[in-house]
């Protein structure tokens, strides 16, 4: 009965992480449609999110959201 308690709690976590992921992701895809970069930034933003799909939004994130063009 442990073990298959066990693979269900490491089942239930991996399902979390992933939808966490995928919200992520999604968050991320968004935020670069909504917002105006210089150039081709915003195709290259895409790209990198299509591509990379669990690494790129975390790079977006701490290097992307620096580069958008902040309209007032």
């Amino acid at each position: 009965m442990d073990f298959q308690l066990s693979n269900l709690s490491v089942l239930f976590f991996w399902q979390l992480f992933l939808f966490f992921v995928l919200f992520f992701w999604i968050f991320c895809i968004i935020d670069v449609i909504r917002n105006s970069f210089n150039g081709n930034d915003k195709i290259v933003w895409i790209l990198v999110l299509l591509f990379v799909p669990i690494l790129g939004p975390f790079l977006y994130f701490f290097i992307g959201r620096k580069k958008r063009i902040i309209s007032n």
